[in-house]
């Protein structure tokens, strides 16, 4: 028998898990508090901005997969109900339960007021380990009237997924983590998974409390990766004739190594990483464990921030205080997220120090006008902000920026400030001066100082 499905929270991940799940063929209930999202959903409309949603809730938005801002529905009509909502971070690091608290709750309401026998809940969100078996199985419990085993089951099954690639993740995802309070509720679990992937991912069984564990730590160790990575890079700047990418490519393909996240460039932003770090820090404080390593991490991802304005503001020195391009606001390619994002702590530093700016991104400007408002300038295109600056940093690695950097020709002096060395320097036009992070010697206009030519390495 197929399950049937209800996913709680249709916000960037939640809706992309929902559409999935419809798109693999499971009548899929999505709740939501927020009544624009829903009637969006039913019309077929994405409310939300990721890569390959707006097809699935174009073909499937309204029919098999109908949103509701009715918890009842959820209970009523699906076997299974993932909450995915957002556990935003307190002051000291950790997270806040309280929507995921508030959506049990109301489920549980629900359940209580239900004739059916049994239903399975999934928490998806991120949380502070303990969380389910401490706060979330006892909320349930009262709520509902019913009890764990006999009444319902609960699995933790956090998602590995990233803004921008959050659908293809889902469908292909490296792994599935499931911890379960039974093996049964475990294994219908893993089928879903199975149905919805489209590869053969390894799927681990564990504790609830190792599953939660798992999803944080996850995080922090990629995080940790990422600043090796721009050590790396910081050392390759000060040694005559030294290039990141050639070292990363070479240790990358070490199999206890690996290529992915293992580019040297900018601190790493986003919704998850950055809180990830501090949470997984806050965690080990609270059981007397030591988090050096992961300290170190963080100290890294504040100096990187630090060392792209002063390599910025330098170059910026030399112009007669001209005006500043900025290509790339999201704190990665392929989002409009703009949380945590290294450019957006740029501009505002540069703000601070009385610069112009002028600023481009195609996905992400509405919500830098939300941020800066009237304080920086907005060009139309790439092209345009070449156009209007007089230094520009390239803080995305966009396909469209190496094309439209590769092609311009300035009608004055220009610095060029390639965080993630895209450009190829030769193709460059003469009047382009051209500094990449990572690399020593750098400077040149439109000839590349490399001695050693090396593909670039993977993220």
């Amino acid at each position: 028998m197929t399950e049937s499905l209800s996913v709680v929270g249709l916000g960037k991940l939640g809706l992309c898990l929902a559409a999935c799940f419809a798109e693999k063929g499971f009548e899929t209930i999505g709740v939501d508090i927020d009544r624009r999202v829903v009637d969006a959903v039913n019309k077929g409309s994405a409310p939300i901005q990721e890569t390959g949603m707006e097809g699935l809730i174009a073909r499937h938005g309204g029919t098999r997969l109908r949103a509701t801002i009715s918890h009842r529905d959820a209970i009523e009509q699906s076997d299974i109900t993932f909450v995915l909502v957002a556990t935003p971070s307190r002051p000291d690091g950790t997270f806040s339960n309280h929507h995921i608290e508030d959506a049990l709750s109301a489920l549980a309401t629900a359940f209580r007021e239900s004739r059916k026998p049994r239903h399975v809940f999934v928490i998806s969100s991120t949380v502070i380990p303990g969380s389910t078996e401490g706060d979330f199985i006892p909320l349930l419990e009262k709520a509902s009237g019913r009890r764990l085993h006999s009444d319902f089951d609960v699995c933790f099954d956090p998602d590995f997924v990233a803004l921008g690639s959050v659908v293809r993740d889902f469908l292909n995802p490296d792994m599935v983590v499931i911890g379960e309070t039974s093996a049964d509720a475990g294994r219908r679990i893993e089928m879903i998974h199975r149905a919805m992937c489209e590869n053969d991912p390894p799927v681990f069984h564990m504790s609830i409390t190792n599953a939660e564990i798992t999803k944080v730590s996850l995080n922090a160790f990629i995080t940790m990766k990422i600043s090796f990575a721009n050590s790396l890079a910081n050392l390759c700047e000060r040694i005559p004739g030294a290039d990141v990418d050639a070292i990363t490519q070479a240790l990358g393909a070490d199999k206890r190594i690996s290529p992915h996240y293992f580019r040297g460039g900018l601190g790493f932003g986003g919704t998850c990483f950055p809180r990830d770090t501090k949470a997984f820090i806050s965690i080990a404080g609270r059981y007397g464990s030591p988090a050096d390593l992961i300290r170190a991490t963080a100290c890294v991802n504040d100096y990187q921030d630090a060392h792209l304005s002063d390599v910025v503001q330098s170059e910026a020195d030399k112009t007669n205080e001209g005006r500043i391009g900025i290509l790339g606001l999201s704190f990665t390619h392929n989002t409009p997220v703009i949380t945590e994002s290294p450019s957006v702590k740029l501009i505002k530093v540069l703000l601070d120090r009385k610069r112009r700016v002028v600023v481009f991104d195609p996905l992400a400007m509405e919500n830098a006008r939300e941020v800066f408002g009237d304080a920086v300038e907005y060009a139309r295109s790439a092209h345009e902000c070449l156009k209007r600056s007089d230094v520009c940093v390239v803080t995305t690695r966009l396909k469209d920026y190496k094309a439209a950097l590769e092609t311009f020709r300035p009608e004055k002096a220009l610095t060029l400030i390639d965080c993630w060395r895209m450009v190829d320097p030769e193709r460059l036009d003469q009047k382009i001066k051209y500094i990449a992070l990572g690399r020593s010697n750098t400077e040149t206009k439109g000839v590349s100082a490399k001695k050693v030519r090396s593909k670039p390495s993977k993220s």
